[in-house]
């Protein structure tokens, strides 16, 4: 059962949510805390119903070049923290009985000559962590998936699910250990002081507690520093449902280039391709939806030109605005001038296996222990 904040002063005690992070509440929970969860819009109707949720342990920034950044022990720790967020996210949905959560392998081609070079750097450095990945050539390439590409790398760590589902059926199960949830409750004043947080509803309404910890995702914006992140939009189309089941290989594996923007792609359970990508800059909504009939063309010709054999017919297309950072990483943690508050933004393509990694973040700080990888997605890192 979801509720809504109606005309009173809510006594929240000591913890609540805004937006609902439904994984960080999650792992509260299981730590024994009893968090409230507040969501400005129906449930998973933001970001989460436009994610095509490809869960992937590779960061939108090479671990080459972000550690060139960050230094390589940091930036292979990141690598190594999505790794086992996947892991981890494979035994939760177990443990709450959802079933549209597929491990799948994952292949990112080269998509020029020139990217070869990077591939082989990139194979390199991820041996070295003992990082499990396969380096393949033209050849290799031309043989497996009936395409050209220069290289590519093929990791057997990857998953697919369905980001709109799980996260009610992460709420259902937090519901049932008796944690409130309250949707459509947008908050418009932030009030943070030594004592707590005081929240202030659209509709003039006081929420008080003890700590509050954001997860507002792009429109942290109005929170924080913006010049942490630069807003993009992304474009997605769904095809038609297809009367047989294997496109191309290793069980339909996640498929990704290095261009920039980037193409990726990904097969449904019932039968679908979906295509993504093509990135923009972000200026304003309509700008953004004006684009999607051309994007849509742009994303059908891009896979025509990998997989002419298949017929891809368009039946569903949308679009998202996501964040980028600089390094590609989440911010996590205490921001400066708000006490009592904390951030858990997982920006970029990994905002679902970021996400646990600030649930564990965020649970260890409120339980006072020491977590060693807090200071990677520090706020004045």
């Amino acid at each position: 059962m979801l509720f809504r904040v109606n005309s009173y002063t809510l006594q929240m005690g000591r913890l609540i949510f805004y937006k609902a992070p439904h994984l960080c509440a999650y792992y509260l929970v299981e730590a024994g805390l009893k968090p409230t969860l507040i969501d400005g819009r129906t449930v998973a109707l933001g970001s989460t119903c436009a994610s095509t949720s490809l869960l992937q342990y590779e960061i939108d920034t090479p671990l080459t070049l972000l550690s060139a950044l960050i230094g390589e022990k940091n930036a292979a720790r990141s690598y190594l923290l999505c790794l086992n967020a996947l892991e981890k996210l494979s035994k939760l949905v177990l443990k709450i009985g959802f079933n549209d959560f597929t491990e799948k392998h994952s292949f990112q081609f080269a998509s020029y000559q020139k990217d070869k070079d990077l591939l082989n750097k990139e194979y390199a450095i991820r041996k070295r962590w003992n990082i499990d990945i396969e380096l393949l050539n033209e050849k290799d390439i031309l043989n497996t998936f009936k395409f050209k590409a220069p290289a590519g790398l093929l990791s057997k760590n990857g998953a697919q699910t369905d980001a709109y589902l799980l996260t009610h059926k992460i709420l259902q199960y937090l519901i049932k250990k008796g944690i409130q949830v309250y949707d459509r409750t947008p908050i418009i004043e932030f009030h943070h002081s030594k004592n707590g947080v005081r929240l202030v509803t659209a509709n003039n309404f006081n929420i008080k507690a003890k700590k509050v910890i954001y997860a507002t995702g792009y429109e942290s914006v109005n929170l924080i520093n913006k010049n942490i992140l630069k807003l993009k939009s992304t474009y997605v189309i769904a095809s038609e449902q297809f009367s047989h089941a294997n496109f191309w290989a290793y069980h339909n594996c996640m498929i990704w280039e290095t261009a920039h923007p980037y193409l990726y792609l990904r097969t449904t359970n019932d039968t679908r391709i979906i295509i993504g990508g093509k990135d923009v800059d972000f200026y304003n909504a309509t700008r953004r939806d004006n684009l999607l009939k051309s994007k849509k063309a742009v994303l059908e010709r891009s896979f025509n030109q990998l997989f002419p054999e298949i017929q891809f017919k368009t039946e569903f297309s949308w679009c998202g605005t996501f964040s980028k950072t600089k390094d590609g990483l989440p911010y996590i943690g205490n921001y400066s001038n708000m006490q009592n508050s904390y951030i858990a933004l997982g920006f970029g393509g990994n905002g679902i296996t970021f996400s646990v990694i600030s649930a564990e973040i965020i649970r260890d700080i409120l339980l006072g222990k020491k977590n060693s990888d807090a200071a990677l997605f520090k706020f004045n890192r």
